[in-house]
């Protein structure tokens, strides 16, 4: 059984920080690449930040320079190191791992930022 876990979620202030993690179970993790996405109430889900299995990382120009994606393989785990964090960063955080036509994702993880 495939499993993606979240965490790291919280509240925080403008300004703050927070890393999620997204562990994952199940699958050969090395091989596959990572993606974070946010969901805000009412929007679509939208796509942060993703980083491949060979370790190449690409980000959503509304996090670049502000947000940091990266892998620990030892550990079947990614990180999303977020800095500055701005109210419009509140949203629910999801992973999702992808390998060719496999595709799965975890349950997500809030993150309010305000004050």
């Amino acid at each position: 059984q495939v499993l993606l876990v979240e965490s790291g979620g919280g509240l925080v202030q403008p300004g703050g920080s927070l890393r999620l993690s997204c562990a994952a179970s199940g699958i050969t993790f090395r091989f596959y690449a990572i993606g974070w996405y946010h969901q805000a109430p009412g929007k679509q889900r939208e796509w942060v930040a993703t980083i491949s299995a060979a370790g190449s990382t690409n980000y959503a120009d509304s996090v670049k320079g502000r947000f940091t994606i990266s892998r620990d393989n030892a550990k079947n785990t990614v990180y999303l190191q977020m800095n500055s964090l701005k109210p419009e960063d509140t949203a629910v955080y999801f992973c999702d791992a992808r390998l060719d036509d496999r595709d799965y994702w975890g349950q997500g993880t809030q993150v309010t930022v305000s004050s």
